[in-house]
């Protein structure tokens, strides 16, 4: 097994799933405490409210689990917002392993919310996720609430605001964007993930 997907009950899991297999990577969807603390590698996806992903988590009794973890650990989307102390979605207290406050991204600038799409990395440090991937490159977005550019900022993403795309802290990353829907850039930082140990 590479690697442990949490099963945060969103819909993209099968999708991270195939683009895992697609690297020849072994993955399992769990919610189980005892396998995701003896796994290589986790990933915590999610799609929906943060609400009920912390509610999800809280009851499996993975949240109290997650900010100890010592291995690599992957947020996606809604999984990266999750990583930090809070979300303006609903008021929402996070698992608090980033100090910082995920928030409602604005609509200005012939914007909507949510920002769906295409939209291009700005990496600002250098960092073993980020092998291989250069300025400009496109990525695929889905979401109405983003964190703000800090010293744990790998590559931030311009949407009216500069927002983090890629985030670190210790051995916790997060993407805001979708590696399994964003082609070969995607598939770059899910390969670099698989080499984290």
């Amino acid at each position: 097994m590479d690697a442990v997907i949490i099963d945060s009950g969103g819909a993209n899991l099968a999708s991270l799933q195939f683009a895992f297999e697609r690297l020849g990577a072994k993955t399992h969807v769990t919610a189980d405490a005892a396998e995701i603390r003896s796994a290589p590698r986790v990933i915590l996806p999610g799609v929906g409210s943060a609400a009920d992903a912390m509610a999800r988590l809280r009851n499996n009794r993975v949240a109290d689990l997650l900010p100890s973890l010592t291995q690599p650990v992957l947020g996606i989307c809604l999984g990266m917002q999750l990583l930090f102390a809070r979300s303006e979605e609903g008021e929402t207290e996070c698992l608090g392993i980033l100090p910082d406050s995920v928030r409602r991204l604005q609509p200005k600038d012939g914007r909507p919310v949510p920002h769906m799409g295409w939209n291009q990395l700005a990496p600002l440090r250098e960092d073993p996720l980020l092998d291989g991937i250069a300025v400009n490159d496109y990525v695929y977005f889905v979401h109405s609430f983003a964190a703000p550019v800090s010293d744990m900022t790998l590559a931030s993403a311009d949407y009216g605001t500069t927002l983090s795309a890629i985030v670190r802290r210790g051995n916790f990353w997060g993407t805001q964007f979708h590696p399994e829907r964003s082609a070969h850039v995607g598939a770059r930082v899910l390969a670099n993930f698989l080499k984290l140990a």
